[in-house]
């Protein structure tokens, strides 16, 4: 499978990142081809401000995203797994684990089909089954699982992950041929660096075929040796074409993950716990960097992401961060579903 990006950034990325950071609208214009009274931005110390107000609860998210003229939800980082593991996961969060390092309850502790129904209740109408091994011989038969709950389930992205492990690059190939259309690997927990030597044929495999890797980099919230924006950095200098996708915008290194976004066509950022009053006692994103965020954002380069089910506050407080930046309207509706379309990532199975 080979997802056509050469239409999506190229030269045309840079172009979009100028006239993105160079938009200025004066206070109280009004929206173009629209009369009525200027309600649709404003410009407020460098930010605009939106008409859609953010959902106070999860029952407002579909208000929210018809207000914002989007048909719904994409959202990038959302997880899955078999229930056995699952479990091992909520149990590591409730003991507030070494590579958790703070109190983490789980808001969403649900079956499967709890869980899918109330992502469909909110308007989530493309959503990622994020799996990721932390030991070699689980990753294959994670695939399995999560790709066969991604048949099962409309909406689902086919999803898959990877370990640096003999045969890692037969089975990644097989999830490529059995349809895996993002990746996801977690450097912290994995406790692997991202360019281990048996990883290299699968990073060149996956920037070939174009598909999207979900990325835990950044030291949040708890920094190992493997962790990063130097590591990354490395090896992105190795496969300058792979599509990667960094969680948490990096925290809490978000202006150095901003520059490799910049620098790297193929790289960009999902928003999954960011802004929401919890990481932002963790791990606070620099005011400064919010004008190269809402660029970004309109060159198709930040999309939405939640960590759902494993978050300890109501979905809704991830939209509703991102709704307080005061970034516009456009900006919203880049980052919440158009962006994740153009990275390929909306369709169905």
């Amino acid at each position: 499978m080979k997802l056509p990006f050469a239409h999506l950034f190229g030269g045309r990325y840079r172009r979009r990142v100028d006239r993105a950071a160079s938009i200025s609208i004066r206070a109280g214009s009004r929206r173009p081809g629209r009369g009525g009274p200027a309600r649709w931005a404003a410009v407020r110390f460098n930010r605009l401000v939106s008409a859609v107000p953010p959902p106070g609860e999860d029952a407002d998210v579909p208000a929210f995203c018809r207000a914002l003229g989007v048909p719904g939800l994409a959202d990038v980082h959302v997880h899955f797994l078999p229930p056995r593991l699952l479990r091992r996961v909520w149990e590591y969060f409730d003991a507030a684990g070494p590579l958790v390092g703070t109190t983490w309850p789980i808001r969403y502790r649900w079956p499967d089909e709890q869980r899918v129904a109330h992502l469909r209740a909110l308007g989530v109408r493309a959503f990622s089954a994020l799996a990721y091994a932390h030991r070699p011989g689980m990753a294959a038969d994670l695939n399995a699982w999560t790709l066969g709950f991604a048949r099962a389930t409309p909406g689902c992205l086919p999803s898959a992950t990877f370990y640096p492990e003999p045969g890692v690059t037969g089975y990644v190939r097989a999830a490529l041929d059995a349809g895996a259309r993002v990746f996801k690997v977690h450097l912290q927990v994995g406790g692997f660096p991202a360019d281990e030597p048996r990883l290299r044929p699968v990073w060149g495999l996956l920037a070939e075929a174009g598909v999207p890797v979900v990325v835990h980099a950044g030291h949040a919230p708890v920094a190992t040796a493997h962790t990063g924006p130097g590591p990354f950095g490395a090896l992105l200098a190795r496969h300058p074409r792979l599509t990667a996708i960094v969680a948490h915008l990096g925290a809490p290194d978000y202006e150095p993950f901003l520059d490799l976004a910049e620098t790297y066509e193929r790289v960009a950022l999902d928003t999954t716990m960011a802004f929401t009053p919890f990481f932002e006692q963790l791990t606070p994103f620099p005011p400064r960097a919010l004008p190269r965020l809402r660029a970004l954002g309109l060159a198709g380069k930040v999309l939405l992401g939640s960590d759902f089910p494993n978050i300890p506050y109501a979905y809704a407080e991830q939209i509703a961060g991102l709704v307080r930046l005061e970034l516009g309207e456009p900006w919203l509706r880049a980052v919440c579903w158009d962006n994740a379309a153009m990275f390929g990532l909306t369709a169905g199975p």
